[in-house]
Formats: structure tokens, C-alpha cells, sequence
């Protein structure tokens, strides 16, 4: 397993050797050369492995192959085949969930353009990147904001998720139990995930009462005596029965989650009880969205090569730039329907954002909202108002001035 470093970039093309895993400024641990991409607390997928595999495997070792006996072969393997099979389907929907791409959205190598502070050109005031803009999809308004961390207008329902340092694409939650972001491309599976768990745990506790009943049956005694008999099947019992709590309530959660085109995160941070939800479509739709549409494909690849890039990018505070009036803060607010106290602190407490920060996107058109790049600007005659260079050391002409005057 590959825990991603950030890579010491000491001169020019330093990275042109390295694959995008290797270079990966995100806090993602890679598998297999980057085939596979968890979160940072991956470890916890061994932990959640075991809680799943190990009361399986006491299940078809005191319970189920006793009931062979009690069945006819037919039934008696069956019991035994559904667990295995079961088990098997469970982790292969966790693996699923954990190590691919969730959908995270590739940062830019370099800040958008500013904009100058007002209309007046001849004005020496220092550019702004506003930290709120408004995108319209469908006729509806939706507020983005911009992440200094990946240096983009993150697209609706994106967050920042703090554990993997990403910027994700309908970003639900961040799952330790997965070690992975749920979000818009593995959320189909963390669903089936949870609620094939859920089955299992029922399928499990059904077969271990059928056991003490077929116990107190065939030796005519009471039912607790018929339970001392099998302690196995008594921590089964009450070990899928907290289980069944935990991941059945999620489930039933999720399920509501999903009939109002939801995630955990807007739930939580927003109460649509008291406002239109403008992502509801309708139960049906809703639950078309998750499970019969497409599934994007990712927008990073991981094994290709890194760009050569002709310098580093120098940050603005060091050419007396524009630095994000938010820089160092937490990025994890959702794009919709809040400003920012810096925002109105600036802009003034009732004044709305210009017009001019107001742009219109298709549905299909929508995407990742990523800032114009320099090569973009190169190709549409557009100055590049970003220094490539630069230093703290002095001129020699400078130097040379400076001497005659002493």
C-alpha cells in the first residue's frame, strides 16, 4: 500500500517522472500503483472486514452445520451456501465503496483571474477573487463558493471534506467505517453496502432462533435450558441484534435521504422544511437518479504522468497579489444559500451579489466549475496576469544604483 507524500520539487520538470498518485496533494492512501484510492483512515476497513466476516464464520461453524443435520441436504447446504455467498457479495459492495474515486474534483494548478474591486480601469486597487459566486442551472440559482485549497468555484452540492483534503462532487459524508468520502460516484454502493449488511444480520439471527427451537424440540425441554445449549447462537443473537439497530436505522435513513434527493450533509446544515428543496424531483425520479443513471467517470486519472511545468507558481502574497480573503479557514460550507460573514462584511450587509459574478450554466453543461488555466489563456490571446518568477533578491541594476549613491 502507497501512502502519498507531497513530492520535493527541487528544480524545473521535477515531477515529469512521476505518475499523478505519486505527486497526489490530497490526504489519499493508493494501492496497487494507484489503481486504488482510499481515504486516509483506510485502515478501518480491516476492522469493519472482521465485524462482518468473523460472526459469519461462527455462524457456519455452530449453528448452520448443525442445521444440515436437522434439514434435508438440499436445505442444510443451502443455509450454509447463502451465508458464504452473502458474506462474499457484502465485502465486494465495501471494496466498492472504499477504494474508488468518489469524485473528487482535480484542483487547479493556479488561482482564477481576479477581478478589479469596482468598474472605474483607472483606479490602482488591488483584484479580488470573490468569494461567493451565483451559477444558474435549469432557471435555478445556486451559490458557489470558491475553495483556497484547490483554487476553483467548487460546482452545487460540493464540499471540501477536511479528512481527505478534496474537493468532492455531491458530497454526502466522510464514512470511518469505510475509510472513504461517500459521495456522488460510490454512494449507489455504499447504500446496497449498508442494506445488504442489514440483510445479512436478520438472515443470521433468523437461523439462530431456528436452531434453538429445533434444540427444544428435539430434546422436549424449555427454552432457556435449549439456549444454554448453544451459547454461540445467544452472542449471535445479541450481537446482530445491535448491529441490525445501527445499520438498519441507516438504512431507513438513507431511504428517506434518497425519497427527497438529499445528502447527510445537506440534512444536517440545512432544514428544507422550511424551504424548497430545489434538487427534489419526486420519490420515482429521485430514486431513478441514484440507481439507473450512469455512474460519471472519474475526472482524475491516477497512473497518468504528471505535466511538466515550466516553474512553480508563485503565491500572490509574495508578488503583492491578491490573497483569498478566506485563506487558512475551514472549506467545508455547503454552496448554497449562505454567505459568508467576510461577504457581507464586505460587500455590505443587504447588498446581494453583482451581476457581473453572475454566470448561466446548462445541466449538462455543468460539470466541475474550474477556473481558466494558462495554457486556456494562451489560446485565447488573453494576457496571463500571474508572474511566473519570482524573487526576494535584488536586481544587479538595482545593486548597481545603489552603489553609486553610497
Amino acid at each position: 500500500m502507497y501512502v502519498v507524500t507531497p513530492p520535493q520539487r527541487s528544480g524545473l520538470g521535477s515531477n515529469s517522472d512521476l505518475r499523478v498518485y505519486q505527486s497526489w496533494k490530497g490526504s489519499n492512501i493508493f494501492c496497487l500503483k494507484g489503481r486504488f484510492i482510499f481515504g486516509p483512515d483506510a485502515r478501518s476497513l480491516g476492522l469493519t472486514i472482521s465485524l462482518i466476516v468473523v460472526p459469519v464464520i461462527i455462524f457456519c461453524i455452530f449453528v448452520a452445520s448443525k442445521l444440515i443435520q436437522d434439514f434435508s441436504d438440499t436445505w442444510g447446504l443451502s443455509i450454509v451456501s447463502v451465508a458464504v455467498v452473502f458474506t462474499i457479495y457484502d465485502i465486494i459492495l465495501l471494496m466498492l465503496t472504499s477504494g474508488r474515486d468518489p469524485g473528487i474534483i482535480p484542483r487547479n494548478s493556479h488561482p482564477p483571474e481576479p477581478e478589479p474591486l469596482d468598474g472605474n480601469s483607472g483606479t490602482n486597487q488591488t483584484p479580488r477573487l470573490p468569494r461567493v459566486k451565483e451559477v444558474e442551472v435549469n432557471g435555478k440559482i445556486f451559490k458557489v463558493k470558491y475553495c483556497d485549497t484547490c483554487m476553483l468555484y467548487r460546482p452545487p452540492r460540493c464540499s471540501h471534506c477536511s479528512i481527505c483534503n478534496n474537493c468532492v462532487e455531491r458530497f454526502d459524508h466522510h464514512c470511518p467505517w469505510v475509510g472513504q468520502c461517500i459521495a456522488q460516484r460510490n454512494y449507489r454502493f455504499f447504500f446496497m453496502f449498508v442494506f445488504s449488511t442489514t440483510l445479512l444480520c436478520v438472515y443470521v439471527l433468523a437461523f439462530c432462533c431456528v436452531y434453538i427451537r429445533k434444540i427444544k424440540e428435539s430434546e422436549d425441554i424449555t427454552i432457556w435450558k435449549a439456549m444454554l445449549k448453544t451459547p454461540a447462537s445467544i452472542a449471535l443473537i445479541i450481537y446482530t441484534f445491535i448491529c441490525m439497530w445501527f445499520v438498519g436505522g441507516l438504512t431507513g435513513f438513507h431511504l428517506y435521504l434518497i425519497s427527497t434527493n438529499q445528502t447527510t450533509y445537506e440534512n444536517f446544515r440545512y432544514n428544507y422544511d422550511r424551504r424548497t428543496n430545489p434538487h427534489n424531483r419526486g420519490v420515482v425520479d429521485n430514486f431513478k437518479e441514484i440507481f439507473c443513471s450512469a455512474i460519471p467517470p472519474s475526472k482524475n486519472s491516477f497512473r497518468a504522468m504528471v505535466p511538466r511545468e515550466a516553474a512553480p507558481m508563485p503565491s500572490r502574497s509574495a508578488v503583492g497579489g491578491f490573497m483569498s480573503p478566506n485563506m487558512g479557514r475551514g472549506n467545508d460550507e455547503i454552496e448554497m444559500g449562505r454567505k459568508g460573514v467576510w461577504a457581507m462584511a464586505e460587500h455590505g450587509d443587504d447588498k446581494n451579489v453583482s451581476d457581473n459574478e453572475r454566470f448561466h450554466v446548462n445541466d449538462d453543461e455543468l460539470g466541475d466549475i474550474r477556473t481558466t488555466t494558462d495554457d486556456d489563456e494562451q489560446q485565447s490571446g488573453r494576457p496571463n496576469i500571474h508572474p511566473r518568477h519570482s524573487s526576494w533578491e535584488m536586481s544587479p541594476e538595482v545593486m548597481a544604483l545603489a552603489s553609486r549613491r553610497t
